[in-house]
């Protein structure tokens, strides 16, 4: 079932940023009233719409003037899918759903979600290739709360596609990454020397005050780069 405010949140932020990207920074936002006239929703709504901007980065609000267009330097980048991260480096990516099931959360997923150890938590387990090789083995927990009806709809092709549809796509995301060598059976999903190095990415990735999902993804160290943007403030 679908949240209709959910969905009226994700046309509100729609609107707002085909309004104001590409616009200068300190351009002013359209305002709250404006926004609750246009689109007949409680002032709530757009608030959520607006946040979800403010933490992505694109609008700032300054206190007794009001929300404008962020600076550059405080643009955060964006948290893209697989999907979108293999579009970007030019490579073609597929998905084979290895485990799709509703499961009780163990101390470790319960806490990074913020949760009690045992309640209901969506495993959805994945191998993701690039140009048909294998790149990543990919397990990925959800609140199942927050998620009512994911499983029973059909697995989709982007997690955050769907995430983006209810309006609970990550604006922010708390990674890690080591290095290490697979499992018998990670090397063989991932069709790759027992003996080489991987790369073990861990995600914790929240949209407004919400943990919507944790992941642990095994990357083949010999096909994945990590790319990070660094800056600073002057």
């Amino acid at each position: 079932m679908t949240d209709g405010r959910a969905l009226k949140h994700v046309q509100v932020r729609e609107y707002v940023r085909s309004l104001v990207t590409g616009s200068a920074p300190g351009s002013p936002a359209p305002s709250e009233r404006e926004l609750v006239h246009r689109f007949g929703v409680a002032r709530m709504t757009v608030r959520q719409a607006m946040d979800a901007l403010v933490v992505e980065g694109l609008l700032e609000r300054i206190p007794g003037r009001g929300t404008f267009v962020a600076r550059p330097r405080r643009t955060a980048s964006r948290i893209t899918s697989f999907t979108e991260e293999m579009g970007r480096r030019g490579l073609l990516a597929e998905s084979s759903t290895l485990l799709a099931r509703r499961e009780q959360a163990g101390p470790g997923v319960a806490r990074a979600l913020s949760l009690t150890e045992g309640d209901a938590v969506i495993h959805w387990r994945r191998l993701r290739r690039a140009d048909g090789v294998p790149m990543c083995l990919e397990d990925a927990y959800l609140n199942e709360v927050l998620l009512p009806g994911f499983l029973q709809s059909g697995m989709p092709t982007s997690l955050y596609e769907a995430l983006d549809q209810r309006g609970l796509r990550p604006t922010w995301a708390e990674d890690s990454i080591t290095a290490d060598v697979p499992s018998p059976d990670e090397a063989a999903l991932l069709e790759c020397d027992p003996g080489k190095p991987v790369l073990r990415h861990s995600r914790r990735a929240i949209a407004g005050e919400k943990v919507i999902e944790v992941s642990r993804t095994v990357y083949r160290a010999d096909r994945f780069t990590l790319w990070v943007q660094l800056g600073h403030e002057s």
